[in-house]
């Protein structure tokens, strides 16, 4: 197989030929259709998440076509189009039976623990626990956008924070996480504001029908978004993992608002001095995430599915898997807006 290869910290990947995956017993090689590159590979690359030990295949946001199944395999055949979750549990502990796999004890995520996907084959263990169909022409490359952005900010909305349908959503973070949220909430019936450094990425908000856009530059920004939000939001969304937006999220709720970080503290963020007194005083709430239970899958898909949102404008930029470097670069200062996915694994 054709792979991009982590072999230093910050070092361009390295395409190169691979032996091809074997597939588990429990589960299916894919031949990959297409692979999001996200702020957390990144995190990877730069060497602050402990799993990652070179050499390694980043890549964990993928959809793609089974192309073997081992022989424990009930669910799938060869040809079947899947995308499957990060975080792929194993089914049968305490955690997974109770509807929780994103704690499974067990759990394998491709791209951290397991090889990933910027390849054109990956092998999935725990298939029949794991996958879900994409339903009949969806774009690769959509699909592939949906692996950690969209279904975390899904998860969060309805699965942590219950976002309810006329509550005002505070988004802090432009990036592919604030604008899934964005597009989530409103389908969901929510006002939703936006905050972000980035003109540009406040701009493609507002096309998105944000709203509301705050300037998170202005020193003033927690006071604007009060002000944009009524007196607060409801409920607030932290999509980059700092600790300034940490801190914004919560100081910019009304009284009993909820705060969902969904971004990945990591590095010097992994610490964080936050206004205990605002939560206190305030009665806030405050919810961790990460990924979403493979079970879940089909209500957001249906969604997407039934037209009843347009995720379509996330996906930026189709690249080559040789651009995977300078993508994964571009996450050391402020990103262009919307996600890149590599669909090409041949050049």
């Amino acid at each position: 197989m054709r792979a991009a290869v982590l072999k230093a910290w910050r070092a361009p990947l390295e395409i190169a030929h691979l032996p091809d995956p074997i597939c588990p017993a429990d589960g299916v090689v894919l031949r990959t259709l297409a692979c999001g590159i996200c702020r957390s590979d990144w995190h990877a690359w730069t060497g602050a998440d402990p799993d990652i030990v070179p050499p390694h295949i980043p890549g964990h946001e993928y959809c793609g076509e089974v192309v073997e199944a081992g022989p424990s395999v009930a669910r799938w055949r060869e040809g079947d189009q899947v995308i499957a979750p990060f975080i792929l549990a194993c089914g049968q502990c305490p955690a997974c039976q109770a509807g929780d796999q994103t704690t499974c004890a067990t759990q394998i995520v491709p791209g951290f623990t397991a090889p990933g996907a910027y390849a054109d084959a990956v092998a999935v263990p725990r298939a029949d626990v794991n996958l879900t169909r994409l339903p009949k022409g969806m774009d690769p490359a959509l699909a592939a956008s949906l692996g950690c952005r969209v279904t975390t900010a899904w998860h969060a909305l309805t699965g942590r924070a219950g976002l309810r349908a006329g509550e005002w959503l505070a988004v802090w973070g432009g990036g592919g996480v604030g604008l899934a949220a964005l597009l989530l909430g409103r389908a969901l019936g929510a006002r939703v504001a936006v905050a972000d450094v980035v003109p540009e990425k406040l701009d493609f908000a507002r096309r998105l029908a944000a709203d509301a856009v705050v300037d998170a530059r202005e020193p003033d920004a927690v006071e604007q978004m009060r002000a944009a939000t009524g007196g607060g939001a409801h409920l607030a969304v932290e999509a980059l993992g700092i600790a300034e937006t940490t801190r914004n999220a919560l100081l910019c709720l009304r009284k009993l608002g909820r705060m969902v970080q969904i971004g990945m503290p990591a590095g010097a963020h992994a610490e964080m001095t936050l206004p205990m007194d605002a939560v206190y005083s305030g009665q806030l709430a405050i919810y961790g995430t990460r990924g979403m239970p493979a079970h879940r899958y089909p209500s957001l898909l249906s969604l997407i599915d039934g037209g009843h949102v347009d995720l379509s404008p996330l996906v930026a930029r189709h690249v080559k898997l040789s651009d995977a470097t300078a993508e994964l670069a571009a996450f050391d200062g402020p990103a262009p807006p919307g996600v890149a996915v590599i669909t090409d694994f041949a050049a």
